[in-house]
């Protein structure tokens, strides 16, 4: 009753100033429409968090997310490959080396670009956590 907001509303949450907010929020938006995954959300304390305990929670969740959580990393993976063509544009070097450029993206596996796994919600979560130390 008093808790200020409908079932299905949309919070604004402010910027966390991360190059992959956007990535970060669908990702959350996403697993919050299951419904067994939001239920380990909010019981779950910031340790279990921190510590990948939640992730591995993915292998429980509808196909359907896990299927929309795949299209938005291999349309995060996307972004970044044009990020680093623009870079790579921008300094006219031949010799980039790519894998070496996307090993700087903490916050996800780029070694799997294709689907969205358990490790990638660990990557997130320990890229953000490592962001507010």
């Amino acid at each position: 009753k008093g808790e200020g907001h409908v079932e299905g509303e949309k919070v604004e949450n402010p910027d966390t100033g991360l190059y992959y907010d956007e990535y970060l929020r669908q990702v959350i938006d996403v697993l919050e429409t299951d419904k067994h995954f939001r239920e380990k959300l909010q019981t779950a304390d910031i340790e279990e968090i921190k510590s990948g305990k939640l992730s591995r929670e993915l292998d429980l969740v509808s196909h359907h997310v896990r299927t929309r959580l795949d299209e938005l990393k291999r349309q995060e993976v996307a972004r970044l490959r044009m990020l680093i063509k623009a870079k790579m544009d921008s300094v006219q070097d031949t010799g980039i080396d790519h894998q070496a450029l996307l090993k700087q993206f903490e916050h996800l596996n780029h070694q799997n670009p294709d689907t969205f796994e358990p490790k990638d919600l660990d990557m997130l979560i320990k890229a953000v956590s490592a962001r507010y130390k």
